[in-house]
């Protein structure tokens, strides 16, 4: 005889879609007052849906204790598969919205700070003047959260700066794409602004404004300067900031001195505002990468993107293109 705690069979799916958002609004705005708010429903509502998927699942999704939402491991488990599953379904929006429209549909792009700021804007200008009547997405997160953003399918490509973690290496292609150059920038005022070169000695010399330990883009210049002997711990540091518009400014101001991408400087020094001087022997550079996921549908707008506009901003054009024909549309969803 069967125990009577096992639980019954599922004949039907216990919760719709619309929940499963309902759910992510939660999490995503820590409470359901604003989870209501940012669907445009009452709170009532929400609370209302919760409670039928609890029933329905016989298991409590929410500690309520606290006083933020926070999920139980039942929660937790329903969420992360609510999330595949919603994107799945965005996905196959997009797929259906290729065949009935070549000239439309949606692109979506992500990178990493400083290349999402300096390099996407340009780009997808480019591809806005060719292709106007595909929508555009652009979202600038850190190289991790864009990592996985492309492994779920919620983007259709990025461009990053940084390293793809382990766990995410075999499952997205990447593919090197161009060189970025970080330069050495001083006030205007500054004496060493004066000439072209400066000796590795002249660093010690300086105050420094770098980004937070955890930037990419530091770790990279620190690890470039100790292989070209240059002590990193005799650097004095001034400050730390979080976003590069802020060193600009800070070294404009006459603060302190620091790396940056050269893409972000263009401006800055046609104005005069700033100065980028050399240092001997030394040359701080990054590669850029663009990631894909081989395993999910690209769009017609992201083939487009994909052909027209990056082979024009890459060192590598052709190796490129080579290497993203390779994956073109391979999920088949007859197969």
């Amino acid at each position: 005889m069967e125990p009577s705690f096992f639980p019954k069979p599922m004949t039907d799916i216990p919760f719709t879609l619309d929940q499963l958002r309902i759910l992510k609004a939660i999490v995503a705005e820590g409470s359901f007052k604003l989870a209501a708010e940012s669907l445009f429903v009452s709170q009532p509502a929400i609370s209302l849906q919760v409670q039928n998927i609890e029933r329905q699942l016989n298991v409590p999704l929410f500690d309520r204790g606290g006083r933020k939402a926070q999920l139980t491991e039942a929660g937790k488990l329903l969420l992360s598969y609510g999330e595949q599953l919603l994107s799945l379904c965005q996905e196959t929006c997009r797929a259906i919205e290729d065949l009935q429209n070549l000239q439309g549909g949606t692109l979506i792009v992500g990178a990493s700070q400083t290349t999402g700021t300096y390099l996407l804007p340009r780009m997808i200008g480019m591809f806005r003047q060719k292709y106007p009547l595909v929508k555009v997405q652009l979202q600038v997160h850190s190289t991790r959260r864009t990592s996985w953003a492309v492994a779920n399918g919620l983007v259709d490509l990025a461009i990053i700066g940084g390293e793809v973690r382990g766990e995410l290496q075999d499952i997205l292609e990447i593919i090197p794409y161009a060189e970025d150059e970080l330069a050495l920038i001083l006030p205007a005022s500054h004496p060493l602004a004066e000439v072209d070169r400066i000796q590795k000695e002249d660093l010690y010399q300086l105050g420094f404004i770098n980004l937070d330990y955890q930037s990419t883009i530091r770790k990279v210049i620190e690890q470039v300067l100790t292989c070209s002997g240059i002590d990193t711990e005799r650097l004095k540091v001034e400050m730390e900031l979080n976003s590069v518009e802020a060193i600009k400014n800070a070294v404009q101001s006459g603060l302190g001195a620091a790396f940056v991408s050269t893409t972000a400087i263009e401006k800055e020094l046609h104005m005069g505002i700033i100065r980028s001087v050399c240092v001997e022997d030394v040359v701080v550079k990054r590669t850029l990468s663009v990631i894909i996921n081989p395993n999910r549908y690209r769009s017609k707008a992201a083939e487009a993107f994909t052909k027209d506009i990056l082979p024009q901003f890459s060192t590598n054009g052709e190796y490129l293109l080579e290497k993203l024909s390779l994956h073109s549309n391979t999920f088949d969803p007859g197969s």
